[in-house]
């Protein structure tokens, strides 16, 4: 593991992620120790085919220090989904996650984007944060539903998945 001290905010740089970056974007969600850890190709895959739903972060020595991962819902074109956030410890408590959704938003304004959606599990309140503070940025509705229960999943030895809650943030005006 990278030591790695705070980052500051100029020192950040925000682009749209490459199968280059897989690598290092499967370290960053290892290294969170609270994100499902998906195979190292899924992240190699997500950021060359969902590139332009989805932002990489790096400091100044290139380090990957955040990432989203985003994609348009199939069933609802206006609507972005954010299925990982995840912000490298060395940047933390500086708003990160909440300027590369920001970012992202302002990328995909071209796209008609009216809603963002997340799944959060209850227990997993910097996201709850997240979510309802980029509604209350955004001067609109977060809507909170049951999506997910934990028998939706398969056992992962000796803890169940928990339940995850649907967040539904918008209208979005432009």
């Amino acid at each position: 593991m990278k030591e790695r001290t705070k980052t500051r905010r100029k020192q950040l740089f925000f682009r749209k992620p490459d199968k280059e970056d897989g690598a290092g974007v499967w370290e960053l969600i290892k290294e969170t120790g609270v994100l499902d850890l998906n195979s190292s190709y899924s992240y190699v895959m997500w950021c060359e085919i969902f590139s332009e739903t989805s932002i990489v972060v790096e400091d100044k020595n290139g380090d990957t220090v955040g990432f989203i991962s985003g994609f348009i819902h199939p069933d609802t074109p206006d609507t972005l989904f954010i299925w990982q956030v995840a912000v490298d410890e060395s940047a933390r408590g500086q708003g990160l996650a909440t300027r590369m959704l920001f970012k992202l938003l302002e990328r995909e304004q071209e796209n008609s984007i009216r809603y963002v959606e997340a799944t959060v599990a209850p227990s997993n309140v910097p996201s709850k944060r997240l979510f309802q503070g980029l509604a209350q940025k955004l001067d609109t509705k977060c809507l909170i539903t049951e999506y997910f229960s934990s028998e939706h999943f398969p056992e992962e030895g000796q803890e169940d998945h928990e339940d995850e809650l649907k967040f539904r943030i918008g209208p979005i005006e432009k």
